[in-house]
């Protein structure tokens, strides 16, 4: 693993992206219209928590790379392809992979200003956004895999990845 990789957030981003692709790829196997049908879960779908999961990485993501979107990203309808949100999905992630790659501590330690429902604008740091980032994706995701256990299919482990004694032969490639 290079040197770049070691560092926590720039590791949390690779983990995530990873663990999108690796949950993703288990979609396959769902029957037809599973993937939009009632599944138990905060969201009403598989479908709804995922497409959730990208919207507010969008919006997240955004605000780090003060791209001045903010809550428009919302303003979009659930795409009902998977393999289409796998690919948008996995753009988000390049993106936020991308991100981490070029923090320092002054990037992290910065604030970015988040539109609030209502127009009300707040600042919050970096680091403090990155981590809620990740821990949002990891508790959605958590939600999903168990909507995609109640589907029929068995959800892929997610786990594996950052120790090197029982890492995901598949995480390597996140790591190049």
């Amino acid at each position: 693993m290079s040197g770049a990789a070691a560092h926590p957030y720039l590791r949390m981003a690779l983990n995530n992206a990873w663990a999108n692709n690796r949950f993703f790829n288990a979609l396959a196997d769902l029957p037809p219209g599973a993937f939009t049908a009632p599944a138990p879960g905060f969201f009403p779908s598989l479908c709804r928590t995922l497409n959730h999961i990208h919207e507010v990485d969008l919006y997240y993501i955004d605000a780090l790379e003060e791209g001045g979107l903010g809550r428009s990203v919302y303003d979009r309808s659930d795409e009902t392809d998977p393999a289409a949100l796998a690919a948008a999905q996995a753009e988000a992630d390049r993106r936020l992979v991308d991100f981490c790659r070029r923090q320092n501590v002054g990037i992290t330690s910065a604030s970015r200003r988040c539109e609030r429902p209502g127009g009300i604008m707040t600042e919050e740091r970096v680091d403090a956004l990155l981590l809620h980032l990740f821990q949002h994706q990891v508790h959605h995701r958590g939600q999903a895999h168990v909507q995609l256990h109640a589907l029929g299919v068995a959800p892929p482990q997610l786990d594996e990845f950052h120790l090197d004694h029982d890492r995901h032969p598949t995480a390597e490639a996140f790591f190049a």
